[in-house]
């Protein structure tokens, strides 16, 4: 998220929470993709992170970004974070390790996200060079250890940054050492939103599986294929999570806001200052418990959203929906994973297909998926065969679905072409981070300083 709301609208009631999701419902026609990824920048002559401040920083290649697009600045404490298309486009936002995310503009087609994600690198690529920086696309720090990584002077990490060791062990390293991929997609109604959400649960830990790309840490091999998603299991429970009553009958709108109501906050944001509430729940807040403690302790629709950005699940509800469960990686796969998303999700034919895939999955069935896939990725067990077979599956579905789409490119290509480096993958039985640990224990003799050089953008 670019920037945090400061929308004053008082709430009245849960029944105008649960309206501020459904007016995500918009016609099919209208559906558009949004894509965001994450990549880590280093300085090309000693491969360490890179700071905030500095000739060979963060805030150089953000003003440098600013300069070259004309985008807005958004600001922290004086602090430039981030930067945002004035004419509604896409935002450029930083993580709390200094990753550098591209949230991009809802586009019609994956052609488009395709040429959006190359324009971006292109840019980042011009700006940082010259200051000798490189950028990285895989799913964790392969070599800096978290004391390594620098710390962005944004408010909201600093009270996320005290909380995190109260509610997990791998909190920190989740803020500071993972990167992502993920696409957010629209729903027509509710019952459109409640399929979505329970296919992309149901099939998130093979999208992990199938972009698994983070097996190493410290320098050396960590004996998962997706450190990612492990981290993500001991994180904050309260948060996040494959949310089991999704699958429950009667789930909807007014059932996301009774969980997320009871999830602790972080902040309230009250003009420029953040206040740190972290253990008071937004139900709490609702019923006073911030009185006296907080400017303007009523809840408003400002501190609704704000909420909503800082809960975790692996598919969260917005007014839109987020596909979280993907590793970073390199440019081909910021195009593949919302080509596997909309193929799956975007025609209703195909999605009803892939809820008949995964219907009678049972909770027990989806729990050991999340736990298991982070270590064994493709190779995971599962009913009678492996994660391989489901997600070979899927990936006929996503096809299929691009196919009926018949979104064409200027050289008459539909959307299928995207999912060229999933089809290649999965036709070998490989993953991204069996890929690598290939090279790691082939031709890069296990310098792990080469990822620098085969990884980078």
């Amino acid at each position: 998220m670019a920037r945090d709301t400061v929308d004053a609208t008082p709430i009245e009631s849960l029944s105008e929470l649960a309206a501020t999701l459904e007016a995500g419902c918009k016609p099919d026609d209208d559906f558009r993709i949004g894509t965001e990824h994450e990549k880590f920048g280093f300085r090309l002559s000693d491969l360490k992170p890179i700071p905030y401040h500095g000739a060979d920083g963060v805030k150089a290649v953000l003003s440098g970004m600013e300069t070259l697009l004309g985008w807005e600045r958004i600001e922290d404490a004086g602090n430039i974070i981030g930067l945002a298309d004035p004419d509604g486009g896409g935002a450029i936002s930083i993580e709390p390790g200094g990753q550098f995310e591209l949230s991009g503009a809802p586009l019609d087609s994956l052609h488009e996200t395709c040429r959006e994600a190359n324009a971006h690198l292109a840019h980042v690529q011009q700006v940082a060079e010259p200051l000798g920086i490189g950028f990285l696309g895989i799913g964790m720090a392969p070599t800096w250890q978290r004391k390594d990584m620098p710390v962005m002077p944004k408010s909201r990490y600093d009270i996320m940054t005290r909380y995190m060791p109260k509610v997990g062990s791998l909190g920190l390293d989740m803020m500071y050492r993972t990167s992502t991929i993920q696409v957010n997609l629209d729903f027509s109604s509710e019952a459109d939103m409640v399929q979505k959400m329970r296919v992309g649960l149901a099939l998130q830990p093979i999208a992990t599986a199938i972009f698994a790309n983070s097996p190493f840490t410290d320098g050396q091999p960590n004996g998962f294929k997706s450190f990612r998603a492990q981290i993500w299991t001991d994180t904050d429970a309260d948060r996040t999570g494959d949310m089991p009553f999704a699958f429950e009958t009667g789930f909807g709108f007014q059932r996301y806001v009774e969980w997320a109501i009871d999830v602790p906050m972080y902040f309230v944001k009250r003009g420029e200052t953040y206040y740190d509430v972290t253990g008071t729940t937004f139900r709490a807040f609702m019923n006073g418990a911030l009185d006296g403690k907080v400017p303007d302790a009523r809840p408003t629709l400002g501190d609704w959203n704000n909420h909503l950005s800082t809960l975790f699940p692996d598919v969260r509800l917005k007014k839109y929906i987020e596909m979280r469960g993907a590793d970073g990686g390199p440019w081909r796969r910021i195009c593949a994973l919302p080509a596997f998303w909309v193929g799956l999700l975007y025609d209703r034919g195909v999605l009803d297909q892939a809820w008949q895939l995964v219907k009678d999955w049972t909770a027990e069935e989806r729990a050991d998926l999340r736990r298991h896939v982070p270590r064994h990725a493709l190779d995971t067990p599962f009913r009678n065969g492996k994660v391989l077979d489901v997600a070979r599956e899927a990936l006929a579905l996503a096809q299929d679905g691009l196919k009926r789409r018949a979104r064409l490119s200027d050289g008459d290509l539909d959307e299928r072409v995207h999912l060229a480096p999933i089809d290649e993958g999965l036709a070998a039985g490989l993953c991204p981070a069996d890929v690598l640990l290939q090279r790691y224990n082939g031709a890069w003799k296990k310098d792990l300083s080469q990822v620098f050089n085969d990884y980078a953008y």
